[in-house]
């Protein structure tokens, strides 16, 4: 099937389905401990193995990517405190969160006043367990509510953290679909969360499903997605790609896309990449409250993709952003913050998206010299309603205009307020009627 317009319809017709599977992919990789290295992360690219091709690539522990080493692997089976009393008041197994990531091996005894500086609690959210990390300190620690913190008492309490750190690999996930030519997308998400929902899982479930769909269409460029651990998977991906980087003509990074936040742009470093523009007209036509943020150096992978050295065309949609939901970071980023439907709206975003990538054009007016005499091409019927003009109306004139060889049909849709779909529609009958001939897009 070919990205034409039916593809949009063809996957509207099957918008229950693919909400449920993305749901359900959530669910299924909650409950694993990931970290930016070892099995957690091999065992969601398992999972997500069963739905696309994924190639998956081992990067050795102690390799240089750029002025950073990747790390050794780590990994846990178990983490507990027992009180005085023998009982078991924070367990791994209750929650993943609880252990602070990369923590070191411990098996020990300790007051009350000995731990305590290992313990990681918010006092503001005080039913809340914190996420933590320490990758690239040797440490260890134990996250927990600020109402467990304040209900322990003094004495000895036993200690144990089951984990090993020790060389190994950083494990990554990619899926490429070959298109009509080497210019890329690329779509990227992170794969190095534990039982994070909205911040991570998200992502994961919409490029899963959203690459798998793709898969059945053919299109023109090709894509690319990436299962990447944050920050440092990036790094090593840029690093052992470098010399192919510049097939790179659209990137989004993507994250938080389950709560009921409105849908956020973030920028690509110089704003004016195509991709900042065909986002906006996604999001524009939609008819429904957007934000659009400029670029910063701070939040995810597209700080490394964006980079001086790089300069990618490599923006962010996500809903509500890092770090502006209450839930960030937290145990309340569980099951109960993603909405389907909400999830589901972002998926049909990234989809129109590529959409508009794959059909964005560029025409030149083969009559420019003043309005074409439109009736005897038969189209007299759309713009000969007196001073009443719909949408059709308006686009075909919009068209006419604008097509002198600089404006592609998304600057046009963005100038018009019109609808990219029924633009590019348009555009091919207008070609049809030898009144526009499409033009390479520089």
């Amino acid at each position: 099937m070919t990205m034409n317009k039916d593809f949009l319809s063809e996957i509207d017709s099957k918008k229950e389905k693919i909400s449920t599977e993305m749901y359900d992919l959530i669910v299924k990789l909650f409950p694993i401990c990931r970290s930016i290295t070892g099995d957690g992360v091999r065992k969601t690219l398992s999972i997500i193995h069963e739905h696309i091709p994924l190639e998956i690539h081992e990067i050795p522990s102690g390799t240089k990517v750029y002025d950073w080493i990747v790390p050794d692997e780590w990994n846990i089976s178990d983490a507990y405190i027992k009180d005085p009393a023998g009982n078991k008041i924070i367990d791994f197994k209750d929650s993943n969160l609880h252990i602070v990531n990369y923590s070191i091996p411990k098996n020990c005894k300790l007051k009350l006043e000995e731990l305590k500086p290992h313990l990681f609690s918010l006092s503001e959210k005080p039913n809340s367990i914190p996420y933590i990390t320490s990758y690239y300190n040797k440490n260890w620690g134990f996250c927990l509510s600020q109402n467990q913190l304040d209900v322990l008492q003094e004495g000895e309490y036993e200690i144990l953290i089951d984990s090993s750190i020790s060389t190994g690999h950083l494990t990554y996930g990619e899926f490429v679909i070959p298109g009509e030519t080497t210019d890329e997308v690329l779509i990227t998400c992170y794969v190095c969360h534990p039982s994070l929902c909205n911040d991570n899982l998200s992502g994961i479930a919409l490029l899963t499903i959203i690459s798998k769909y793709l898969n059945k269409f053919s299109h023109k460029f090709t894509y690319r997605f990436l299962f990447i651990p944050e920050t440092i998977g990036s790094i090593v991906w840029l690093h052992k790609n470098e010399n192919h980087v510049h097939r790179i003509k659209h990137g989004l990074v993507a994250t938080c896309l389950g709560d009921s936040g409105c849908l956020t742009y973030k920028k690509t470093r110089t704003g004016k990449n195509e991709i900042d523009k065909i986002v906006e007209c996604v999001l524009k036509n939609s008819a429904e409250k957007y934000k659009i943020y400029d670029f910063t150096p701070i939040g995810s992978d597209e700080r490394q993709f964006c980079s001086p050295g790089f300069n990618l065309p490599v923006g962010s949609l996500m809903r509500t952003p890092y770090q502006e939901f209450p839930e960030y970071h937290t145990s309340d980023d569980n099951l109960d913050l993603i909405k389907k439907e909400k999830l589901l709206d972002s998926f049909l975003k990234y989809l129109e998206i590529i959409f508009v990538i794959e059909n964005n054009r560029k025409f030149k007016n083969l009559n420019p010299k003043c309005e074409p005499n439109l009736g005897k091409r038969g189209l007299y019927n759309l713009i000969g309603a007196g001073n009443k003009k719909d949408d059709e109306t308006r686009a075909i004139v919009w068209l006419l205009n604008f097509s002198d060889g600089e404006h592609s049909l998304v600057d046009i849709s963005l100038k018009s307020g019109l609808p990219f779909v029924l633009l590019s529609n348009l555009a091919n009958v207008l070609v049809e009627k030898n009144l526009l001939k499409e033009i390479m897009i520089s």
